[in-house]
């Protein structure tokens, strides 16, 4: 699989997924095994505008994982020369000079394209402002393919702050992607769904419908994608986040009436749309997510920086080529 820049989901097809996948099968024997070599002597710039512990460290643990090296900051924001008001774009330029990829996350929409557009060494894109965040969405996506064995013909419910979810939002395009796919969208109405997704999934056939009722719903999914409520992103508007927040929560009352084969997820951090005693039921499948994005951001690296899967520490017998359609 040869990459450059990951900047939205909508750039990657089916095809594309299924190898991603295929490659991310690999990384999970290469950790198993040990780690690998495969990107010694590349160097990875983790530079992060926002906080992040999952995405970030996992990233991180990549790249370790595959021999490389990481440079980063605590907080880009903070700690760069961006307080001295330096620009993204001589930020990049700058970076281009000391790393072979650069892992980017922004308070921004928008801001992974202006990096890439000037950017010789590869962007990837670990979250913009309320815009993207494809590589969680690919991890969501292996995800419940591992869970459910296929994502064709399933019913999703994406619950929470869908205005402002950059997660929901790429998830959605890459649900696209698939065969007969229904999403209901239930959040309280100051966080609905945008209009640009819901005509993007209908322009591509995919059934959605809007549910102020989760448990009118909840029963007929195979997915429950909980999200959180994001404070940081309402500003002064202390009401609406107010009357947002808590409307939605899975309990254990709720799990009653979830498909015994269904699976809950979440992109993590939660406050308190999951209650904690969720955790020990086999359908809630959040933990298991996060550490999917190891194994997704391994193949991704190794993408992005072209080298060939053939890790000593995978037997040449191991199938590392997805199948396109």
């Amino acid at each position: 699989m040869r990459l450059h820049h990951v900047v939205e989901a909508q750039d990657f097809n089916r095809g594309m997924l299924e190898e991603l996948f295929s490659t991310a099968r690999v990384m999970e024997k290469v950790v198993e095994d040990g780690g690998s070599k495969l990107l010694d002597g590349c160097i990875m710039a983790s530079l992060f505008y926002e906080e992040s512990t999952r995405t970030r460290f996992s990233f991180e643990t990549a790249m370790l994982r595959l021999g490389g090296s990481v440079i980063s900051t605590e907080n880009a924001r903070q700690f760069s020369s961006v307080s001295k008001g330096e620009t993204l774009e001589d930020t990049i330029r700058i970076m281009n000079g000391y790393a072979d990829v650069i892992v980017m996350r922004h308070y921004e929409s928008g801001a992974a394209r202006r990096a890439a557009d000037i950017s010789r060494v590869p962007i990837v894109n670990a979250g913009d402002g309320t815009g993207q965040h494809p590589t969680q969405a690919f991890l969501d996506l292996y995800t419940i393919e591992k869970e459910l064995g296929g994502i064709d013909n399933l019913t999703i419910a994406v619950v929470g702050d869908l205005a402002n979810g950059r997660t929901v939002r790429s998830l959605c395009y890459l649900l696209a992607k698939y065969r007969n796919v229904r999403v209901y969208m239930v959040a309280p109405e100051v966080v609905r769904m945008r209009e640009d997704i819901k005509d993007y999934l209908s322009r591509h056939d995919v059934r959605w419908t809007e549910e102020s009722d989760l448990r009118e719903v909840v029963g007929e999914v195979d997915v429950l994608y909980q999200t959180r409520i994001q404070k940081e992103r309402f500003g002064d508007r202390s009401e609406d986040y107010l009357s947002a927040r808590g409307v939605y929560v899975v309990d254990r009352e709720l799990l009653k009436t979830l498909r015994k084969n269904a699976i809950v997820m979440h992109p993590l951090p939660r406050v308190d749309e999951i209650t904690v005693d969720v955790d020990g039921d086999p359908r809630a499948a959040y933990f298991r997510q996060a550490q999917n994005g190891v194994f997704i951001r391994m193949a991704l690296l190794a993408g992005c920086l072209g080298r060939d899967l053939v890790p000593a520490t995978v037997s040449s017998s191991t199938p590392i080529n997805g199948h396109t359609s």
